[in-house]
């Protein structure tokens, strides 16, 4: 097959009918034109050659060249594609090393064989430049909604016709009792492109959060246009979702308008996802108000956030206890996801008997270390105290504003008080030296005797053994195992240190060692949280 001036235009044509067919750019047809052709030239000439292969874009002729690299006498290597600088310097007398010597070779005549591999070369460059065509354009609409038609079941996967390519709908991501024919249309959100040699991985989703978010923005107006933003989504695909929205202009009611006149607008996206009930949820900065509105239609009556735990606690009537957890707990998990916490449910029968219990607890407390009688041990938690320290501590105005307190009363409450602490904190103090406790921890600031006595039984017993403790595990944390939050108790968590001040006590240790220079404690800091993320990180990895 020689490349003679009848057929030259034709290859301009034929690479310009490729394109458009592919949807590629052209002259990536006509570059894998030149690479098929300079692989054939090398047949013939030599692989040893740098043959390469130029079509003018306007006439298709195809000009061969022969390339030759001007290299230093020692280093030339292959005399074909190489030449020393004086060999150059005959041909081109102003050449330098790193020059290149080009000369025009006659044109190829391909036999069989040598245009049967061009062909291959040309089809698999186009196939390349077409799954970087598809990859980039199914790239830019991952996040959204795509039609597709049903081409075939594999596995139970859904292969479905996007157009250019094929999308996957696996199994797991299809809504549970949904069946498709070939030939059925369909609706998916796109995941996830991934780039792979066999082509373009479109991966479909109808079981997503975002798919629902995005159905809301093609059927409300005020989503798509920004005015009603979609703050959370949770899910129980088939069955039942929560979404949660806000609005930004004060005359336009989120709920209202995603429901639309007669539901008509939330009924669009029940129908798309085969009947599932939606709760229309208004979003609210506040986290004990918004959870009150996830957990509808259930009422709530009391709500104690643990801001720290990332835990939640909720009271609700005896009454409402089931409609509240749902069927199957699928109303409290539904919440849960919404809001990201991890909530506790309970009857108002229950917290009660909660409450009766703590009371009891403390009432106790303070009639064997006060030496009091039940009623004015009663009378001491009904007034908010409930350890101790309080007692001892605290200002004499507030013990004297107790119906039935005078002064000496209280100030001998008070005596009774610290001396029981002073002598727990002899004990504490005694059994901390015993257990090998250095005068370095017991006198650190910040540490009392009862938290050194905790810490030496753990075996922390010097400042320095102290300075290389993580803050959570001297404050407590959460690790996630199997998917779910676990609590780790701290070593001081008992005596109500929280995160910050242990890592502030941890870093004063360390400033104190001479391991963190105070001048950079700002860094320090930064780079502390950072340490310390990581070992959050590694013990989430033990679940």
């Amino acid at each position: 097959m020689a490349i003679t001036s009848a057929n030259q235009l034709e290859l301009l044509q034929t690479a310009e009918a490729v394109a458009r067919e592919k949807m590629i750019d052209p002259d990536l047809v006509v570059q894998a034109m030149e690479d098929s052709l300079a692989r054939a030239a090398k047949s013939r000439y030599g692989n040893d050659l740098d043959i390469r292969v130029t079509i003018d874009r306007k006439t298709g002729r195809a000009t061969f060249t022969r390339v030759r690299t001007v290299v230093e006498d020692e280093a030339l290597e292959n005399h074909h594609a190489q030449l020393t600088l004086a060999q150059a310097i005959r041909i081109r007398p102003e050449a330098a090393v790193g020059d290149e010597i080009v000369d025009e070779v006659p044109p190829v005549d391909m036999g069989r064989i040598a245009a049967q591999s061009a062909k291959q070369v040309i089809l698999q460059k186009v196939r390349e430049a077409e799954r970087d065509s598809q990859f980039e354009q199914f790239k830019d609409r991952q996040g959204t909604i795509i039609n597709g038609v049903v081409k075939r079941e594999e596995y139970g996967n859904i292969i479905v016709d996007i157009g250019r390519g094929e999308g996957v709908l696996k199994r797991h991501d299809k809504i549970g009792r949904e069946s498709y024919r070939i030939g059925d249309r369909i609706r998916a959100y796109i995941k996830e492109v991934r780039r792979e040699p066999r082509g373009p991985q479109v991966l479909l989703s109808r079981t997503a959060p975002e798919f629902m978010a995005e159905l809301f923005k093609m059927e409300v107006p005020e989503v798509y246009d920004g005015i009603i933003e979609i703050k959370a989504v949770a899910r129980d695909p088939g069955s039942r979702a929560k979404i949660a929205v806000i609005s930004y202009d004060s005359s336009i009611d989120p709920v209202g308008a995603c429901v639309g006149m007669r539901g008509s607008r939330v009924q669009a996206v029940v129908n798309e996802l085969q009947g599932e009930k939606i709760d229309i949820i208004p979003w609210n900065a506040d986290a004990p108000t918004f959870l009150v509105n996830a957990l509808q239609p259930a009422e709530v009556t009391k709500v104690v956030l643990d801001d720290e735990g990332g835990r939640i606690e909720v009271v609700v009537p005896d009454e409402q206890l089931s409609l509240a957890i749902g069927r199957r707990g699928q109303n409290v998990r539904l919440a849960s996801q919404l809001t990201g916490l991890d909530i506790d449910i309970m009857t108002e029968a229950d917290e009660s008997a909660r409450r009766q219990a703590e009371f009891a607890e403390r009432t106790q407390l303070f009639m064997d270390t006060l030496d009091v009688d039940e009623m004015m041990a009663q009378l001491l938690v009904s007034e908010g105290f409930t350890t101790l320290e309080e007692v001892a501590y605290v200002d004499l105005d507030e013990l004297l504003s107790i119906d039935g307190f005078d002064e000496a009363t209280a100030e001998e409450l008070q005596a009774r008080a610290r001396d029981h602490l002073e002598e727990m904190n002899r004990k504490a103090l005694e059994t901390a030296r015993a257990l090998g406790a250095e005068d370095s921890l017991i006198e650190f600031e910040g540490l009392t005797p009862q938290m050194v006595e905790v810490l030496a039984r753990d075996g922390i017993k010097t400042i320095e053994d102290f300075a290389t403790c993580a803050d959570w595990e001297l404050a407590g944390g959460w690790t996630v195992v199997g998917g779910q939050r676990v609590k780790d108790t701290g070593l001081l968590e008992k005596f109500d240190v929280s995160l910050e001040e242990a890592q502030n006590m941890v870093m004063t240790a360390r400033v104190m060692l001479g391991w963190v220079d105070p001048s950079e404690l700002g860094a320090g800091a930064e780079a502390e949280g950072e340490a310390e993320d990581e070992a959050d990180a590694d013990a989430g990895d033990r679940g």
